[in-house]
């Protein structure tokens, strides 16, 4: 990557974030809703409302409050959330990482399972498992990641009481780590007990939301690697006596899954955004969850916060899957 090209790229994602920060902020200040009155009793006077709102910087203009955010925002100042009376950025940051480890979670689900689909169903093309598969895929597309969700926790949770469907970690269990990321801290401190606790409830919202995502996985790769079997490369080492699962693996997959890598990446940051209901559903303690309370409260410090914060995500994301695109793709590598 040059170095015309790398500015070229850094002046995209500052204009996108900037893009971002005008519509987030301008939006949810037209929104119907006066977050000082939710924060005060209804007794309350026109001077205690107009202290708050003095506080709060909501007395001056749209102009001038967003000029003020930010310039808060590049000295590292998100402002304090109406709702909770705490940093925004630290109360993002603390939330962050359980989101975060449930997406990845929820991806692992995915790939896993639409690997394991789109294979067997390249070995056993035009048959009957390739059309059961076709079926899965079909239904699973059709059910949305949160009507899932409230299947699991009707039959797993409530009816045959398997896994718990609420929260993060049992409260009984108390941790004193050093990161909130619960799920990676305790398999490299080989903590069993919590990460037990912690997979069991994370099993039925991950499962949520990777269900989907599997199903578009299996059918994109599927159709890729079927590209892929017809090609003289392929054909040239089945000929030499490779296994059907040799050829399919080790010959076919490398360049039939980079349009698949492609969808992954995207369909990545929109199973983050996807965590916001699920979490809210499960009651998890991450940012999507806390995404939800702070529309209800109208903490607009917050709720600026997290979308920014969800944008950088993206907008990482896609860098990733770019970098790792180009690194699998030897055109792009040498070009």
């Amino acid at each position: 990557m040059t170095l015309r090209s790398l500015l070229g790229r850094l002046l995209n994602i500052l204009v996108t974030l900037f893009g971002v920060a005008v519509v987030v902020f301008v939006v949810i200040r037209v929104a119907p809703g006066n977050p000082i009155a939710m924060m005060l009793p209804p007794g309350a006077s026109e001077a205690d409302i107009d202290r708050l709102r003095a506080l709060y910087g909501l007395d001056k203009s749209l102009v001038e409050q967003f000029v003020i955010w930010l310039g808060g925002i590049l000295r590292g100042d998100f402002g304090t959330s109406i709702s909770l009376r705490q940093d925004v950025l630290g109360v993002v940051l603390g939330r962050l990482p359980a989101t975060l480890e449930l997406a990845f979670a929820a991806l692992v689900i995915a790939v896993v399972l639409g690997f394991a689909l789109a294979i067997l169903g390249t070995r056993r093309r035009q048959s009957a498992t390739e059309g059961a598969i076709d079926l899965w895929n079909g239904i699973t597309l059709s059910i949305p990641d949160f009507l899932w969700g409230l299947l699991f926790i009707l039959v797993l949770g409530v009816a045959i009481p398997l896994f718990p469907v609420s929260g993060r970690i049992s409260p009984r269990i108390d941790i004193d780590y050093v990161t909130n990321f619960y799920l990676f801290e305790s398999i490299l401190r080989f903590d069993g007990a919590v990460l037990r606790d912690l997979l069991a409830h994370m099993a039925l919202p991950a499962i949520a939301l990777g269900l989907p995502l599997s199903a578009v996985i299996a059918q994109v790769l599927k159709q890729s690697l079927k590209e892929v079997m017809g090609l003289d490369y392929v054909m040239l080492a089945r000929a030499n006596g490779f296994g059907e699962f040799a050829v399919i693996w080790r010959e076919a997959m490398r360049n039939a899954m980079l349009p698949t890598l492609t969808l992954v990446g995207v369909q990545f940051t929109f199973l983050i955004g996807g965590t916001v209901i699920i979490e809210k559903l499960f009651s998890y303690e991450g940012l999507g969850n806390l995404a939800i309370d702070a529309v209800i409260n109208r903490d607009l410090p917050l709720i600026q916060g997290i979308v920014l914060l969800f944008s950088v995500l993206f907008i990482a994301i896609n860098i990733v899957v770019d970098l790792a695109y180009a690194a699998l793709n030897p055109r792009l590598r040498h070009g």
